[in-house]
C-alpha cells in the first residue's frame, strides 16, 4: 500500500547550534514581564528589533524564507516580514494556553532555556465526522501531536494552528521567543482576480 500526505501540515525545525551570548541572554532575562494566561509574557512586544538580537533575529528570517520558499514557493517577489516578537517565562506549574495566530501568516518559538520535559502540542483543525479509538495513535488520527521543546531550537508554523505548552514539571523557567510575520511583496495573481500588492 502506498500512503500519500496529501495537503500536509508543515511545521519547520531549526537548530541554532550556538549558545546565546551573555549581552543577549541579559536582554531575555532582564525584560519587564506582565501577566498572560498561565504565564508571564515580555511588555516588549518587538524584541527582536533590539539592536543586541541582531545576530539571531537575523537567523530567524533565513529560516523564516528558508521555510516559506519550501512549503509556499511563491512565483512572484514576496516575502515574509517579522511583525511582532516577545518573550514568554514560565515557571514550575506555570503553562501556556491553547491558541492561533491571528494578523499572521507564519508564526514561530524559539526555545532559550528548556527543562528536559518541555513539550510544545499542536491541535488537528477541522470538525472530524466519524471518529474511530485507535489501535495506535498515529500522525492520520490524533488528535493533537507534541514536539520536544529544546533550548536553542526554532519550530515554524502556519499561525493558523492551534497549539499550547503543557504545565511545565522543570524547576527551570522555560524561556520562550515567538514572534508572527505578515506577507509584504505581491500576493496572488492579477490574472485570477486575486491580485494583492502589500508594502510596508
Amino acid at each position: 500500500m502506498n500512503v500519500h500526505h496529501l495537503f500536509p501540515t508543515p511545521v519547520g525545525m531549526f537548530d541554532l547550534h550556538r549558545p546565546l551570548a551573555d549581552d543577549e541572554l541579559f536582554f531575555v532575562k532582564s525584560q519587564e514581564t506582565r501577566p498572560n494566561d498561565g504565564n508571564t509574557t515580555s511588555v516588549n512586544h518587538f524584541v527582536l528589533r533590539d539592536p543586541v538580537m541582531t545576530s539571531l533575529r537575523e537567523w530567524v528570517e533565513d529560516k523564516v524564507t528558508e521555510y516559506f520558499k519550501a512549503t509556499s514557493n511563491p512565483k512572484h517577489d514576496v516575502a515574509l516580514r517579522i511583525t511582532q516578537s516577545w518573550f514568554n517565562y514560565s515557571e514550575q506549574g506555570q503553562w501556556h494556553h491553547r491558541h492561533a495566530h491571528p494578523n499572521s501568516f507564519v508564526s514561530g518559538v524559539f526555545y532559550l532555556n528548556t527543562n528536559p520535559d518541555d513539550k510544545i502540542f499542536f491541535y488537528r483543525s477541522g470538525w472530524q465526522q466519524i471518529k474511530f479509538p485507535p489501535n495506535e495513535w498515529n500522525l492520520y488520527n490524533s488528535d493533537s501531536w507534541w514536539f520536544e521543546a529544546i533550548t536553542g531550537r526554532l519550530i515554524l508554523f502556519p499561525s493558523s494552528l492551534e497549539h499550547n505548552v503543557p504545565t511545565v514539571q522543570g524547576e527551570d523557567v522555560r524561556i520562550s521567543m515567538s514572534f508572527n510575520t505578515f506577507p509584504v511583496g505581491v500576493v496572488g495573481d492579477e490574472m485570477q482576480l486575486t491580485g494583492l500588492t502589500l508594502e510596508v
